[in-house]
């Protein structure tokens, strides 16, 4: 993976580890399902490449 990582995408990242740890600390035990969801959440996030939009093919 040579892709750049943009500032959107560490916003957004660093948003959902906030949001998890917020929920995490208040409790002593996690599932690994917990843990697991929030991982696949950032590398979803992390790992996100924009697609151009193509454009149409002239018809000439």
């Amino acid at each position: 993976m040579t892709e750049a990582i943009d500032g959107v995408q560490i916003e957004e990242a660093l948003g959902i580890i906030d949001h998890g740890l917020g929920d995490f600390i208040k409790r002593e035990l996690l599932t690994s399902a917990e843990v697991a969801d929030l991982l696949l959440d950032l590398r979803s996030v992390l790992t996100f490449v924009a697609v151009e939009p193509t454009e149409p093919a002239s018809s000439n």
